[in-house]
């Protein structure tokens, strides 16, 4: 063989080897290619599209710092609570008016909101569903009102339960409301998880009835000192009651005596707990409380049940004349936390009306998002007024009322589940160092740009600089403590508040004052002249002296009004869902301001994949 022929031989070989390795695969191969997962589902959520025949709207992206996604993500909640099932009434009320709100009842709303103040979504559906006309149909109603934070929600709720209660007063005139051996007989329960919501609530609904005259109360507690009462007789240990009713326009408490006298109530606020105590006593539960106790130190030993270590007063509060309840933050007051107490109070109320109806234990619909299946309970109905409302409504508290309350009437507006479209987000990185002081040096940045603004501003010189008020979140108390420990040896002094913290039981919200809404904030009018705004004093815009940061977890961040000058809402710790995150950031932006929520992250490293996934989903919620 010649050298050119064995040259050609060798050429024509390597070229089958190379046909062999490039082989284009057959169509099964690229078939089982393609059905190889990626993982880009689980990011990218589901995507619910409403009918055409519904409205449609635009939300507005523009306040929302950070460049517009490449490809439009779906909001994670809309799973939950599927808006395009929802009817929307062609016509809605565009102004208060009398009718159908009572003359007084409107005069008190036009001074709480201002004289041009108009419905927002959530309270025109409110006006046209919920306010009975006289002789209509005095059935029992069950709705839920489902809306964004800061929408008007407790106005939404509170305008049909006072006209109901004002009407019904004004045709039984002259005929005796029923007798109870019991002094407190409230005709209407509004129910709300913490005592600082309860007591805003009850401040508000005494400024929006104090013309037609019905009493508001809230069930508080106060700082009351410990007595001995081993050497006291039941009688005078009932004096010692600690059941207190909080003024809530001055944080003056009232300590019940324990005597035979009948205290006429209109509507009484507490929290689900409190009031089971004005129901039943308080120390009722005494057996239950302290089995969680010895389960919580780990102790195997059982408590004889013959030998009682508590007192249990009587009962303050009678329910026969219970004709509405309000559920405020529903989707708080039904989870595993609270459903067994709120579950429990509906039940005797419907029991003390003559009406009984099971009351229903914890359930596996509310513990997980599974569908209920066809073994569940049958359908509950009470014998008065139910009203829900709530900002999200997750998949448990959804299932809960398809399940037991089918014939419950859903109004909602269309930006459930949204950020308010003033609320703008701001993403923070961690510089990889000492976390405490990325947080000190951002707080200080919003000073920087408030000082910055004064300048601009026409205020004459010298004059003290307005400092916004930040709430930072985290997600545990000892973060809380931690953080408000190195800020405070910093120069920025704060306010810490926790479940457990000792401010919480004086009966008041004192220990909110500056962060929470006054009624110098509100648009209240005296007569014709609009009352004068606060002076500021130098000493009150010193950070070091006066705090203008506020330190929780989420338990200031359900229901609570904060007042407008608190516009940033600082987020440090990853949210646990996206409820929780939209509770948090919707402390500020409330009412149609302006507000900026900075959620800290890491950019890269170790972390960085789950705070691009949060940025996804809240670039979903705009």
């Amino acid at each position: 063989m010649s050298t050119t022929t064995a040259f050609r031989t060798v050429i024509r070989r390597a070229a089958r080897k190379n046909s062999v390795k490039t082989a284009v695969p057959s169509s099964k191969g690229r078939l089982a290619q393609s059905l190889q997962p990626t993982g880009r589902a689980k990011k990218l959520g589901s995507l619910h599209v409403a009918p055409r025949s519904r409205p449609s709207f635009s939300r507005d992206v523009a306040p929302h710092s950070g460049k517009r996604p490449k490809q439009q993500h779906s909001n994670p909640l809309e799973a939950h609570f599927d808006l395009s099932t929802t009817t929307l009434p062609k016509t809605l009320p565009s102004d208060f008016t009398s009718p159908p709100l009572l003359p007084g009842l409107l005069q008190s709303v036009k001074e709480v909101l201002g004289q041009d103040a108009v419905p927002t979504p959530i309270q025109a559906l409110s006006l046209k569903h919920l306010m009975k006309e006289p002789g209509a149909e005095s059935k029992w109603k069950e709705y839920l009102l489902a809306s964004e934070t800061g929408s008007g929600k407790s106005i939404a709720y509170l305008l049909p339960l006072l006209q109901d209660l004002k009407r019904t007063e004004l045709e039984s005139a002259g005929s005796p409301r029923k007798s109870s051996p019991r002094p407190f007989n409230p005709r209407a329960l509004v129910l709300a998880p913490t005592h600082e919501l309860s007591r805003q609530l009850a401040g508000f609904a005494k400024k929006v009835s104090h013309i037609i005259k019905l009493r508001i109360q809230c069930a508080s507690r106060a700082n009351t000192s410990s007595t001995t009462k081993n050497n006291s007789t039941a009688s005078k240990m009932k004096t010692t009651t600690e059941v207190v009713f909080d003024n809530c326009d001055t944080g003056d408490v009232m300590v019940g005596s324990g005597g035979r006298f009948n205290r006429e109530v209109d509507v009484l606020v507490g929290t689900p707990m409190k009031l089971l105590e004005l129901e039943k006593g308080k120390g009722w539960n005494w057996e239950q409380r302290a089995h969680e106790r010895a389960l919580r130190a780990g102790s195997k030993k059982t408590e004889d049940p013959t030998v009682r270590k508590f007192w249990v007063d009587e009962p303050e509060m009678g329910l026969e004349s219970i004709e509405w309840v309000i559920v405020d933050e529903a989707d708080v007051l039904f989870d595993p936390d609270f459903e067994a107490s709120t579950r429990q109070l509906l039940a005797d109320i419907a029991t003390a009306k003559g009406q009984p109806v099971p009351v229903l234990p914890v359930s596996p619909v509310s513990l997980s998002d599974a569908r209920p299946t066809p073994e569940s309970p049958q359908p509950i109905s009470y014998p008065f007024h139910l009203l829900l409302t709530s900002a999200t409504i997750p998949n448990s508290l959804s299932n809960y009322l398809s399940t037991h309350h089918p014939a419950l009437v859903r109004l909602a507006s269309p930006k459930l589940h949204h950020l308010p479209s003033t609320l703008r987000t701001e993403h923070a990185k961690w510089t990889g160092g000492n976390k405490d002081a990325d947080i000190e040096r951002r707080i200080r940045r919003v000073w920087a740009e408030d000082a910055l603004t004064h300048a601009k501003s026409a205020l004459p010189a010298g004059s003290p600089v307005k400092l916004s008020k930040i709430i930072v979140f985290c997600n545990k108390r000892s973060k809380v403590e931690q953080l408000t420990t190195v800020l405070g040896t910093r120069g920025v002094a704060c306010v810490a508040l926790t479940g457990d913290a000792d401010a919480r039981k004086r009966g008041n919200n004192h220990h909110l004052d500056g962060f929470l809404k006054s009624s110098d904030s509100s648009m209240i009018t005296s007569g014709s002249r609009p009352l004068k705004p606060p002076v500021l004093r130098a000493g009150l815009s010193n950070p070091a002296v006066t705090p203008h940061v506020l330190v929780t977890t989420s338990l200031l961040s359900r229901g609570l009004d904060f007042s407008p000058e608190i516009k940033h809402v600082f987020i440090v710790d990853e949210p646990r869902n996206m409820i929780d995150f939209l509770h948090r950031a919707g402390r500020a932006g409330r009412a149609g301001e302006s507000g900026k929520v900075v959620v800290f992250g890491r950019a890269q490293g170790r972390g960085s994949g789950r705070t691009e996934e949060m940025r996804k989903k809240i670039r979903a919620l705009t």
